[in-house]
Order: C-alpha cells, then sequence, then structure tokens
C-alpha cells in the first residue's frame, strides 16, 4: 500500500548510486618507459605483433594508457607471465637479467603509480549497494527481527571476483527498487503488532495420533499398497492391528489420557511422498521464536513372509535396536521446507527440544533420515535384515511461544515506540493511534538515527516527512502513513548503499566496513562509539565481532562464494550411477555443515592458512564418518573428530561438499576440479579456454577414462599450455565420486555385473565397476610428482606462503568490496610477512588485514 507514496521519490533518491560506477576517462596513449619498449621490441614482437598476434596479444598496437582499465589489466598480465618466466617462451632468446630485471621494475613502477593515482582520485572501492544477505541482516538487526525471511525476495546479486560485495556488479535498476520496496514493506509490517493482548505462549501438545496426515497413512488406497509406504500404530512397543485395519479408534483421546501419552505414529521409510508426516493440525500463529519439543524413540518391525522377508509386518513391533537421527523442517506450503534442526532419538521415548525462528503460518514436518526413501517399483529396503528392519515412532510435539520480551513486541516499538494501539472494532485490523502532531517528525528522527550509519542531514528528515504527510492528506491512517515513510528510508541510497569517501575512512565508515566483513551487518552501537583509531581498540573490537555468534553470518556467506557452498544439492546424485546417494538430504546437510563448522573450527583456534589443503581433524558425525570410510560415530552432531594417520580427509579439499559442488551429480572432472583448486585454493587462476574447443563429455559407458580422453585433448598445442597446470590436481581427486566418496573404480552403466545392494530408494544397483582410477601426476614446473591426493597435498603444503597469499586475497575482496589490484600486491606482501612466523593463522590475517590503509580506505 504504501510503494504508491514511495516510489516517484526513490527513483530521484537512487539516480546518484545508479551512476556510482563507470570506468575513469582514458587518457591520451603514451609510450612505455624504455626498458619496457626495448624488451617489448627485441624480446616480445617476434610473436605479438600484428601479424602473428598469439594469444590475441599484439604488443605493437597496445598503448601504455594505464588510465584504460582493458590497456591496465594487459600491461598487468604482461608484467606477470615475464616475472613467472613464462614469456618469453622456453626456446626462444632470453633477455638478459639486467633487462628483465628492468623490464620488471619499470613496468611495476608505473602500475603502481597508476593504481595510486585511482585510488586517491576515487578510492579502491566503488560506491556500492548492500547485497541481499546484508540487506536480510541489516534490517533484520534493525527491526529486532532475527527470523525476518526478506533475501529471497529480492534479485539475485551480480558477482565479479566470485563475490556478491563488489560494487562493479551490483548496480541499481527500477525492477531491483520495486522488489527492495516490496521486500521493505513486507519487513516493516511483519514486525508490527497485530493483536492488542499478548499472545499467548503456553505450551501446547499436538499428538501424532490426532494428526491427520499421518492418521490416514496408516490405511491402504489405490494409490499404495506398500506396507512400506504406510505409517503404523504403537502402544509404547505393542503393535495395534485393530487400529491399523480401522476397527478401533485412531486414539483414545481426553477420555483417556494416561493411553494416548503411550500412543505413537510409527514408520519404516523416511518423509518423501507419499509418507511426508507433519504435525498439520499447528501453523505458527505469527513469526518468531519458538521452543519446540519432540518425543519418539526406535523400534525394530518384523519381517514379512520368508519369501519376501525384506517386506515390514506392521503387526509386529518391538524395541530397537539404536538411535535414530531426525531432522524438524518448517513448512510452507506447498511443500517449501527450511531446515530447523536435527537430534537423535533413542530406544526409549526421548525427549528434544528445538530453539528455533518461525514464520507466520509455517507447520512442522518431521523426517527419520537414515531410512530409506521407497521409490516404485517393488521397491526393497537397503536397511532390512532377515529379523525386521529399523523404525521410527513418533508420540507428540509440544510448542512454545511466540516468545516475547514484552508486548508489543521489539520491532514493534522500533516503529512506534509506545503509542497506543487500537482498531475501531472486532473486524478491523490494528492500527496506531497518534494525538500529538509531533510525532510522526519524532519517531521518523529516532527511525533515521538508527538506520543510517552516518549522521541524517535535515534534507533527508524533510523529504521523508513529505511522504508521510502525502500518504496522510490522500486518507491513510497514521500507521500506514508512517510506514510508507520508513519503507522509502529502507530504500534509500543512505541506508541500503555503503557510502565511502576517497581516502581514510572515518570511524562510523570503518566501523561499518568492520561490521559488514565480519557480521555481515551494520556496525551495532558498541562498535560505532569505539575509537578504532586506536589500533588496540581496533584489535579488541575485531576481536569481538568475530567471538559473536554473528560472525557465523561472516563464515557462511565468505563460504559461500569462495568455495561455491551456496551450489551444494543444486544438482542431485545421478539415480542409477549413485542410488547410494540419490535422496539423501542428510548427507547433503551434514556436509555443508562440515564445511561451515571446519572453517569456523579455524577462526575460533586461530588455525594456520595451510589448515585450508590439509588437517589432522574433521567435522564429522555418523553419515559422513560413514560415507568416509572412518571410525564409525554415532550421533548426528557434527563435531570436531581426530582423523586416523595416513587418512586421506582433512583440508578443503576432500569434503563432501566441496567434490560435489565440482562435479554435475553423473560424473567427475579433473578439469572442472583442477580450476576449482588453481583459483580457490592456490589463487591462481588459469585463462579461459579457447572458444573454438569443445568440451570433453565424459563416457559414462566406461569404455575410456577422462584420462584417456584428455591426453588426446592436450595433443592440441592451444590446449596443452594450460592443461599441464590445470589437470594435475584434478587427477588427484579422481578417487573421490560426485558426493566426495572413496572410489578405486569408475561406475559405469550398461553391460556389466552390478553389485549386490540397494539404494536409499530401494531400487537394485543398476551400475557396474568400470576402469581402475589413476589419481597419480606431475605438478608442472618441477613441483614434484604424486600418487594420490595424499602426495598432492604433501607438495602443496610446501608453498604455504602462497596458500595463505591466496586466503588474505579472498578475504580482501569480500572485505573491502575490491579485488586485490597490482598496487595492492605490496599490503598483502606485509600481512604475509607480519604473520608468517606464526604460520599464517587465519584470525592472526583477519587481524593484519583490519590494521592496513588497504582496509582503513576507500
Amino acid at each position: 500500500m504504501s510503494c504508491r507514496f514511495v516510489l516517484p521519490v526513490l527513483t530521484l533518491l537512487a539516480a546518484p548510486a545508479v551512476s556510482l560506477r563507470g570506468a575513469s576517462a582514458s587518457a591520451t596513449a603514451l609510450l612505455p618507459p624504455e626498458s619496457v619498449r626495448v624488451m617489448i621490441e627485441n624480446r616480445c614482437t617476434d610473436c605479438h605483433d600484428a601479424e602473428t598476434k598469439k594469444g590475441s596479444l599484439d604488443l605493437t598496437a597496445l598503448a601504455f594508457d594505464l588510465q584504460n582499465p582493458k590497456a591496465y589489466a594487459r600491461w598487468v598480465k604482461v608484467f606477470d607471465r615475464v616475472e613467472a618466466g613464462e614469456m618469453p617462451p622456453k626456446g626462444k632468446a632470453q633477455p638478459e637479467a639486467a633487462l628483465r630485471k628492468d623490464f620488471l621494475g619499470q613496468l611495476s613502477a608505473s602500475l603502481v603509480k597508476s593504481d595510486a593515482e585511482r585510488a586517491t582520485a576515487d578510492g579502491r572501492s566503488t560506491v556500492r549497494r548492500m547485497n541481499r544477505y546484508e540487506y536480510e541482516n541489516t534490517v533484520r538487526d534493525l527491526l529486532k527481527a532475527p527470523w525476518l525471511q526478506i533475501k529471497d525476495k529480492l534479485p539475485e546479486d551480480g558477482e565479479a571476483n566470485r563475490f556478491n560485495k563488489v560494487g562493479d556488479a551490483l548496480d541499481v535498476s527500477h525492477v531491483q527498487m520495486a522488489r527492495y520496496l516490496t521486500a521493505a514493506d513486507y519487513a516493516l509490517r511483519e514486525v508490527m503488532a497485530d493483536q492488542q493482548s499478548r499472545p499467548s505462549s503456553k505450551p501446547v501438545r499436538y499428538y501424532a495420533r490426532s494428526e491427520p496426515s499421518m492418521v490416514k497413512k496408516m490405511f491402504f488406497s489405490e494409490f499404495n499398497r506398500n506396507p512400506v509406504r504406510a505409517t503404523f500404530p504403537v502402544l509404547g512397543y505393542a503393535p495395534q492391528p485393530d487400529v491399523r485395519a480401522g476397527k478401533a479408534p485412531a486414539t483414545a483421546g481426553e477420555k483417556d489420557a494416561a493411553i494416548r501419552d503411550q500412543e505413537a505414529i510409527g514408520v519404516v521409510a523416511s518423509s518423501y511422498e507419499p509418507i511426508e508426516l507433519k504435525f498439520s493440525s499447528f501453523k505458527a500463529p505469527r513469526s518468531g521464536r519458538y521452543k519446540l519439543r519432540f518425543n519418539a524413540y526406535a523400534v525394530w518391525v518384523g519381517p514379512g513372509a520368508e519369501k519376501a522377508w525384506w517386506q515390514p509386518n506392521l503387526d509386529v513391533v518391538s524395541k530397537g535396536r539404536r538411535s535414530e537421527p531426525i531432522t524438524i523442517y518448517g513448512e510452507t506450503p506447498p511443500r517449501l521446507l527450511r531446515l530447523l534442526g536435527s537430534f537423535d532419538v533413542g530406544v526409549e521415548p526421548t525427549t528434544r527440544e528445538i530453539d528455533t525462528y518461525l514464520l507466520k503460518g509455517e507447520t512442522i514436518r518431521w523426517d527419520a533420515v537414515r531410512l530409506f526413501r521407497s521409490r516404485p517399483p517393488a521397491p526393497r529396503n537397503p536397511l532390512a535384515e532377515k529379523d525386521g528392519q529399523p523404525g521410527v515412532a513418533f508420540k507428540w510435539m509440544e510448542v512454545e511461544g511466540p516468545l516475547l520480551q514484552s508486548w508489543p513486541d521489539a520491532g514493534h516499538k522500533v516503529l512506534f515506540e509506545n503509542l497506543p494501539a487500537t482498531r475501531k472494532d472486532a473486524k478491523s485490523p490494528l492500527t496506531v493511534e497518534s494525538r500529538d502532531p509531533q510525532d510522526a517528525e519524532r519517531l521518523l528522527r529516532r527511525f533515521l538515527d538508527r538506520a543510517y550509519r552516518q549522521p541524517y542531514d535535515e534534507e533527508d528528515v524533510q523529504i521523508f516527512l513529505g511522504i508521510i504527510q502525502k500518504a496522510r492528506g490522500e486518507g491513510l491512517d497514521f500507521a500506514n502513513a508512517m510506514l510508507a515513510g520508513y519503507t522509502a528510508v529502507l530504500c534509500s541510497p543512505k541506508f541500503f548503499c555503503l557510502e565511502e569517501k576517497p581516502g581514510k575512512l572515518d570511524q562510523r565508515a570503518l566501523a561499518a566496513r568492520l561490521a559488514y566483513f565480519l557480521w555481515n551487518s551494520a556496525p551495532d552501537e558498541a562498535l560505532l562509539k569505539a575509537d578504532l583509531s586506536d589500533p588496540k581498540v581496533l584489535r579488541q573490537q575485531t576481536d569481538r565481532l568475530l567471538n559473536h555468534p554473528k560472525s557465523r553470518q561472516f563464515v557462511d556467506a565468505f563460504l559461500n562464494y569462495w568455495l561455491d557452498l551456496r551450489k551444494m544439492g543444486a544438482t542431485s546424485p545421478d539415480a542409477e550411477l549413485y542410488p547410494d546417494y540419490y535422496l539423501d538430504d542428510l548427507l547433503i546437510e551434514s556436509a555443508m555443515q562440515e564445511t561451515q563448522l571446519f572453517f569456523a573450527e579455524m577462526l575460533k583456534s586461530n588455525l594456520p592458512a595451510r589448515t585450508v589443503v590439509d588437517s589432522d581433524f574433521a567435522m564429522l558425525n555418523e553419515r559422513l564418518a560413514q560415507h568416509y570410510g572412518l571410525p564409525p560415530l554415532e550421533g548426528v552432531t557434527v563435531h570436531k573428530v581426530a582423523l586416523p594417520k595416513g587418512s586421506v580427509r582433512g583440508g578443503l579439499m576432500t569434503q563432501a561438499s566441496v567434490l560435489s559442488v565440482t562435479a554435475n551429480g553423473t560424473t567427475t572432472s579433473p578439469v572442472v576440479r583442477g580450476v576449482w583448486i588453481m583459483e580457490r585454493i592456490l589463487g591462481k587462476a588459469p585463462p579461459p579456454p579457447p572458444p573454438s574447443v569443445p568440451a570433453i563429455e565424459p563416457d559414462t559407458r566406461g569404455a575410456h577414462t577422462i584420462r584417456e580422453q584428455l591426453e588426446k585433448h592436450r595433443a592440441q598445442q592451444s590446449c596443452a599450455l594450460c592443461h599441464t597446470k590445470i589437470d594435475p590436481a584434478g587427477f588427484a581427486l579422481e578417487n573421490f565420486d560426485v558426493m566426495g566418496g572413496w572410489r578405486e573404480q569408475y561406475r559405469a552403466m550398461g553391460e556389466g555385473t552390478s553389485p549386490p545392494g540397494y539404494g536409499k530408494n530401494g531400487q537394485r544397483f543398476a551400475f557396474h565397476a568400470a576402469q581402475k582410477v589413476d589419481a597419480s601426476g606431475e605438478l608442472p614446473n618441477g613441483g614434484g610428482t604424486f600418487q594420490d591426493i595424499r602426495g598432492l597435498k604433501d607438495l602443496l603444503v610446501k608453498d604455504e606462503t602462497q596458500i595463505a597469499r591466496n586466503l588474505t586475497s579472498q578475504l580482501i575482496t569480500y572485505g573491502t568490496g575490491a579485488p586485490v589490484r597490482f598496487g595492492d600486491r605490496a599490503v598483502v606482501e606485509q600481512i604475509l610477512q607480519s604473520t608468517a612466523a606464526d604460520g599464517y593463522r587465519l584470525r592472526s590475517l583477519i587481524h593484519a588485514l583490519v590494521g592496513t590503509d588497504l582496509f582503513q580506505s576507500k
């Protein structure tokens, strides 16, 4: 409703943000310094002139115009290739050492000078808007509503240098402005009180045997006549055939509370169509914090007839033989699931609690995630034994909440302080009453003071006050008129743009940069009041932010883009080649947590940068330990575990999440994984492939290995140079399949003997073992040979400085909103020098970065 008063004003307000980007005007073309010119003429133009133009580079036509971004980037590339000894190439006449030194010195000085001039005039980074992660977190903190979900209401952010933090990729369009308006209006209305009296938070118990979604699944229909896809009633551990046959009521109900407390609904399969078990009689009355308690236990269900012993006999039930993991989801129709938490239940009735945030209207779905997911035709439970199979019985869920510290809640008070909330009659919506003509301006100033990270101007007040007054003049009540003004604030450039002036950042701008770096959100009052010009205070505040629970927002967002962790689960393991992973949500969710908690442990314990390549520990639970073939664990909670000596695990490269996002669900590619290691771990990005060279299509029939195909590919001269660098590291990961499981042989379809076994979908394995995996390789330029991933790790950690250099560069891009430019390289080396004695530890790198002028300047 408020948008019609806001959009015309915001179109004008947003105009400066649209034009914040743009390259500097080209300067008059200049000749390069003498040593550079001599080197080019004597050693380079044979291959890089207008006629030969190798690598699409004509140095005779490349102006030394370092104000032109494209020309500048070309000269940086020239510098890097010469410094690395790649140019002139081997076999060509090499320049004298003195000429090479002078060439690199003069070219470096020119590039650094140009970078410094640009930074002085415009700053390293461009002014940018918040990305949608930052916007959601900032609005949550402002409105004191940590449960708000508005990120998905905004368009996907652009990316540059792999992050969604770089201003050049975060432009502002009319479409985006409209979406910001919608998201802001939604957020404001979500925190506004909708009733006068305080909502009840008294615990309410919901019994499984009173839930239609669970009880109806006890009875067969024309769509389901298979007992593995049915629920069954139990009283404690005793089966109830009469209830299952419909000859007795589903529950004793309130007539016999003692019996009702023993009643449960059981399953032998995890939640999947048609078994989607939920407490559908509960719907969260409002968004907010809740405590959810569950009571469930493990059972053992007897076998079917002798010839079909894998079919469960739902009338033969006994105590379970082990604990079972349970995952709880919030569900918004239709089938939109949000992970709330996981826990284990034992063989005795077990009560577990989850403290979580729910959205208005969400119901609760539970899933016995270790159990299989039956898919026709004729599924067979891979967990079934000749004397039965495991199951889970659920008794009840208890909901306490919404848990409120006061009423109206804190978010409402941010908007309307303590003004009385009233309604005209029982059918009218709640509104806010104002009797003082000064209330609108007073509340607006209060809101601006909280929302803006810099002092607001009087002009701002009058613009937003004008929106409120216009809305009032057209008939809106006080509350909706204020919401129109607040929406305009949340969509104004001073709120959603991180504005910084060239040069040293002032105290508030530095506080904002630090907070959006380590919290992915706005600075709190303590950070804004701190004297960040004092290095000791700056260090204390950095540690405070890192030690705060909000630092998890940094960990998750940083990994989402540095490692592409956000793409985890974007592709599913192939149902035929990898049926043992197919539909295994527990594995995917556990793998995601493993990587997040691994990096969080690096941060907490200040571990060395080389830990990203190799570590003597991993973050594991039962499912991951089983997946990795490690000593068995029990339980769904992911925690730190020491690895056996000689384990192939440890570090990021061998984690299931990374190995999944670098595969496509069907096949793996040493090229893709090799590029990933070069870019993400070593910071040595290879050039893109020539457009005329087709991609390699892996052979899923198993006739040829990917190594054999790549050998033919590398026979092409245009491919050999890059693939010599890319492929070796990728080959080392070939022992890991599409979900990071260890393999000695590839899987293939077609003629061949399939191994015994059934997938999580209940279907017999159809793949067969094909060619053996060869994970050996040789790093370029005498980097050493290896036989498998262990050998590769040993070689990579020898150059821990490069690992730390790359990690520092990733942190700089994420933390400052600009990539490491040529002129920043010296600062990177200073950071490395200051942390080398301690092994380039992660928290130490962050402290060193935050203390630099590079971080403290635009």
